[in-house]
């Protein structure tokens, strides 16, 4: 009996697969893999979304009004330039099935987000990864890998998973590179945790060119992951067909009410970041003090390195941890298997992973 048959190209599409989240037995864990806000959503935000309750008959605004006036009131842009999405990834991932196809390249980093790649294959593209240097994209191998099959660049800014970023200076001269045929989206789902005065999430990029994509996310500085809310700021060109390929309700009217109260907190989000850069760092001084220095991350995270490439040693770190209920992620999709990324938690969570981290390094030092 003959069945349907999906394109053939998809056959090859490995499945995402998200960070752990569950751990040995039923005790609570440590949940320091899919670098999830360590605070939570603002107290406003959540009220926001359970008074949203009441309306659940209702659809939703398809055009997520209230919440894009709010961006570009916080933002400082022009509200008909920005579109909403079920999380950044998903407008990326829309971008990218929009403008690449068959018999076309999408280019992104070595080391960028895992999405990226599998978004080219699932749109019958070419996935085109440019070497990085130490765990930083490059931007002379971004511009050597664009050829005239080129019609998306992919560049997450900071990067996921090394955390690392390039500067506004490197991005003027991706920008002056690329062909104006040539759509670059600037993933900037950590904008927010970054202040380095060389780094841009992109908006003057956007207002310079007609070319470039920039998206953000409400998953990570404002914690609201679990509702699926992104957004993005582009050239009026883009937006429009953007908006007229999508499907009519692209957010749910309790993302969209609970996104607009926490872009109007501004005293918490200060909070969320007060707390991750300390721990950030905090984490980071104590990994490398244990001899696993992480790579430099401007993010809610850092990627660590455990071991030499090929030594099985941060496979054996993550099993001990997940022992523990401490669950990170592996890197090893990625290319980086002896490398592992932890999210800022919690100060008792840091300090419960640096403990169990620095108790499985010492037994295995012991045993030579």
């Amino acid at each position: 009996m003959t069945s349907p048959e999906p394109k053939a190209y998809l056959s090859s599409l490995p499945l995402y697969v998200p960070g752990a989240t569950r751990g040995a037995g039923e005790d609570p864990v440590v949940k320091l893999s899919s670098n999830e806000s360590a605070l939570g959503p603002s107290p406003n935000a959540i009220k926001a979304y359970q008074e949203y309750g009441n309306s659940l008959q209702r659809y939703p605004d398809t055009n997520c009004n209230f919440l894009r006036d709010a961006l570009a009131e916080h933002h400082r842009l022009h509200p008909s330039r920005i579109l909403c999405g079920n999380g950044s990834d998903q407008i990326v991932d829309s971008l990218t099935r929009l403008f690449a196809g068959d018999g076309d390249e999408v280019v992104f980093c070595e080391y960028g987000f895992l999405r990226f790649k599998l978004g080219a294959i699932a749109c019958g593209a070419t996935p085109v990864a440019a070497p990085e240097v130490n765990g930083t994209a490059s931007v002379d191998a971004l511009i050597a890998a664009v050829t005239e099959r080129t019609k998306v660049v992919l560049l997450a800014n900071p990067n996921n998973p090394t955390g690392t970023y390039i500067s506004k200076t490197e991005l003027t001269r991706l920008c002056a590179a690329l062909p104006s045929e040539v759509l670059l989206v600037l993933d900037s789902a950590y904008a927010e945790f970054v202040f380095a005065e060389n780094y841009s999430a992109g908006i003057e990029f956007v207002e310079d060119a007609g070319n470039v994509v920039m998206t953000r996310t409400f998953s990570k500085a404002y914690g609201l992951a679990g509702l699926r809310l992104g957004w993005a700021y582009g050239p009026t060109k883009i937006i429009e067909v953007f908006n007229r390929a999508r499907l009519p309700f692209p957010v749910s009217g309790a993302a969209q009410a609970a996104g607009v109260a926490a872009l109007h907190d501004e005293e918490y989000l200060q909070e969320v970041i007060t707390h991750n850069t300390r721990a950030l760092h905090w984490v980071a001084d104590r990994a490398r003090k244990l001899g696993v220095p992480p790579l430099p991350s401007v993010t809610n995270f850092n990627t660590c390195k455990v071991g030499e490439s090929g030594s099985s040693l941060a496979l054996a770190a993550l099993e001990f941890l997940a022992s523990r209920n401490i669950l990170v992620r592996p890197l090893e999709p990625y290319g980086l298997d002896n490398y592992l990324r932890v999210t800022v938690g919690l100060d008792r969570e840091n300090e419960k992973f640096i403990d169990a981290l620095g108790t499985f390094l010492n037994a295995e030092a012991a045993r030579g």
